[in-house]
């Protein structure tokens, strides 16, 4: 058996899809797929995942006015219950738009079942200041390119999936203020002759996932690579793995978690770009906006390492982020 393949035997063994309650927390791992008409083809039933027509895309006037430079603005933080609050304390669970397959991230314990890594345990945060100490939370794997979707149709309450705010975004969902500062970088073998996101990627088979930022950055300047597009970027590494792809283009923080996994592979040059990851709602929802906000002040507090955020960072991502002295500033846009 080869390095690679062994490594591949390995990730598919960490990453197997066990479903398992979480003591108080109950855990659906539910792949939100396309289906005809768009919608997901196989959420579980019931009141909490009933598809609705999004209708038009309504864009709030701070979406219109979005630039690069304010792109991670968001809502002043507010404990009160709007609308949106109230008809998750309603049904009495939180339904979280989540990934099950990034080791750091959002992943399965092989041994317990149970999702762990860093937006997960932001997730579980959000559940415990809307729901109480005992929340039920509903965590549904969804695809990069079907976290849109999801929301625009109320599949979910929000997506906590490492997921990029930019102004494209923004004219169709909403987001908190950054709670992770990532880039776009290369991954790919050790041995490679690809150094970075440059020419080195010319005549190169690159993948990333659709929808994803990679996805836009790739169509925009390729560097004479051949796009290869996936529904997740653990796909990506399975390709690069299997010999069915060069190089990845996908988001540092994700970079670093994929080469913990397989040590045959590595980042190649720096990100060129930044980007901030946020937590995404409903554009209707204003009110679990200034909420999720308001949480999110709280997980930034605390002194030094004593802060939810540090005391995350420290779990799940040093070991392979270091350096990181804390989380990115909030910015409002009121």
């Amino acid at each position: 058996m080869t390095r690679r393949a062994r490594g591949l035997r390995g990730l598919r063994a960490a990453l197997s899809p066990v479903v398992a309650g979480v003591g108080a927390v109950a855990v659906a791992a539910a792949v939100l797929v396309p289906a005809p008409g768009g919608g997901p083809a196989d959420a579980p039933a019931g009141p909490a995942h009933r598809a609705s027509a999004p209708g038009p895309a309504r864009v709030p006037s701070a979406a219109a006015r979005c630039t690069k430079d304010t792109a991670a603005r968001s809502l002043r933080p507010s404990s009160d219950d709007g609308p949106a609050v109230r008809r998750i304390k309603k049904k009495g669970q939180l339904v979280v738009g989540v990934d099950q397959n990034t080791y750091r991230w959002g992943f399965r314990d092989p041994d317990s079942g149970e999702l762990e890594g860093f937006d997960i345990d932001l997730a579980r945060a959000l559940a415990r200041d809307i729901l109480g100490p005992h929340p039920k939370v509903v965590f549904l794997a969804v695809p990069t390119n079907q976290r849109i979707p999801a929301l625009r149709h109320r599949r979910v309450d929000m997506v906590v999936r490492t997921m990029t705010i930019n102004c494209a975004r923004k004219r169709q969902v909403a987001f908190s203020t950054a709670y992770f500062q990532a880039g776009q970088q290369v991954l790919a073998p050790k041995d490679s002759p690809v150094t970075a996101y440059d020419d080195s990627l010319r005549g190169k088979r690159v993948c990333t996932a659709a929808g994803s930022t990679g996805e836009t950055e790739l169509a925009r300047w390729p560097h004479g690579a051949k796009v290869l597009l996936v529904p997740s970027q653990l796909d990506c590494l399975v390709r690069l793995q299997l010999g069915e792809a060069d190089a990845v283009v996908t988001d540092s923080a994700l970079a670093a978690a994929q080469a913990a996994q397989d040590p045959t592979v590595e980042l190649k040059g720096r990100p060129f770009t930044d980007e901030a990851y946020g937590v995404a709602m409903n554009s209707g929802d204003t009110d679990l906006v200034r909420r999720v906000n308001k949480v999110l002040d709280d997980y930034r507090g605390g002194k030094g390492a004593d802060s939810p955020w540090m005391r995350a960072y420290h779990t799940w991502l040093e070991a392979d982020m270091p350096g990181i002295s804390g989380p990115p500033t909030p910015e409002y846009t009121d």
